[in-house]
């Protein structure tokens, strides 16, 4: 039996996921900024437009999310998650909250009716390549990802 749990994080989270969120833009070299992440996710759940899973740790503090935003494939025409941010607090790494964040996506992906589940990862961030691949994702060998900014 894991010693991390999962659940789907409601609008009452929000204070718990903001430090967690900015934690992970800070790894992608974004500013830190309580008040837009926090913003954010709350639009984001109050639109239903992702999901956001927490993993907690046994003293039942959060120690990591991923967030899940619906869409489409038109080749397959059938919906699928973009799983496209995934963290977790760094002393609570290596404990199983990454693997078991990814299991509970898929599991709800599943349990949604999506057709699967695409993700992008650093080039450099070779740990999350190795636990993506152990739990049979594939990478792309195939297509380049591009894209652009434009003025909003």
């Amino acid at each position: 039996m894991s010693l991390i749990h999962t659940r789907v994080a409601t609008l009452a989270d929000v204070d718990v996921i903001a430090p967690l969120f900015d934690a992970y833009r800070q790894f992608y070299e974004q500013a830190s900024d309580l008040a837009l992440v926090k913003s954010f996710i709350r639009d984001r759940l109050q639109s239903n437009e992702s999901v956001v899973l927490l993993a907690s740790n046994k003293a039942q503090l959060v120690v990591g999310f991923c967030q899940l935003y619906p869409t489409f494939c038109s080749v397959e025409a059938k919906p699928i998650y973009s799983l496209y941010d995934l963290f977790v607090s760094p002393e609570a790494r290596r404990a199983g909250a990454g693997k078991v964040l990814l299991q509970a996506a898929e599991k709800l992906a599943s349990d949604h009716g999506k057709a699967r589940m695409d993700l992008t990862t650093a080039r450099t961030n070779k740990p999350a390549q190795a636990a993506y691949e152990s739990l049979g994702w594939v990478r792309d060998e195939v297509f380049y990802a591009y894209s652009k900014s434009v003025d909003a």
